[in-house]
């Protein structure tokens, strides 16, 4: 593939993404697309429940779009067969999360957030990780990340539902299962 080939994708990719941020695209809009079928996925959910999963879904979206265009510039810029750089990646995706969220700020239906910037910064860095270090150890990476952040974050949720005496319901059980899986972690480790 010629140079200028390898940079159509990311380029394209980088478009669908500017279209997603449009004026159409917008939570009613999405909300009026997704929440019927979500209401059908878990018919239980109350109406919070519901807009939380539309939420999520929409900020799924964009992990994926931006994850997607890290890869796709570091494929353009290293070529196919190279590990590739990942500085001008992550770069190119921050600033296109940046032009992004700038053009959803002067877009009437639409706002800009910080937030999300970070949140597809994030994910690009987390996709070009993946891809420099192999998926399995970045795998094991994210799976200690997230048990941290489940047993330290839990914690803290528990101390504050205890001084409000409000009800803790799974925490009671997914709190220490963090804690018991990390210390099993650090033993096996330890003996390794």
């Amino acid at each position: 593939m010629t140079t200028a080939l390898r940079f159509l994708p990311p380029l394209a990719w980088s478009v669908l993404i500017a279209w997603f941020s449009g004026a159409r695209w917008h939570g009613g809009a999405t909300a009026a697309l997704f929440e019927p079928w979500l209401r059908g996925l878990m018919p239980w959910a109350t109406p919070e429940q519901i807009a939380g999963a539309h939420w999520l879904l929409r900020k799924t979206g964009h992990v994926v779009e931006y994850a997607v265009l890290a890869l796709l510039w570091r494929r353009a810029l290293a070529g196919p067969e190279a590990p590739g750089p990942w500085r001008w990646p992550l770069a190119l995706a921050a600033l296109t999360a940046g032009l992004d969220e700038t053009h959803q700020a002067f877009t009437p239906t639409r706002e800009g957030r910080i937030a999300d910037v970070l949140l597809d910064g994030g994910a690009a860095a987390a996709a070009l990780l993946v891809a420099a270090r192999g998926a399995w150890r970045a795998a094991d990476g994210l799976a200690w990340l997230l048990l941290w952040a489940t047993a330290a974050g839990g914690t803290v949720l528990l101390a504050i539902d205890l001084a409000a005496a409000a009800p803790s319901g799974w925490l009671w059980l997914s709190v220490p299962a963090a804690w018991l899986t990390l210390w099993i972690w650090r033993r096996r480790r330890a003996r390794a």
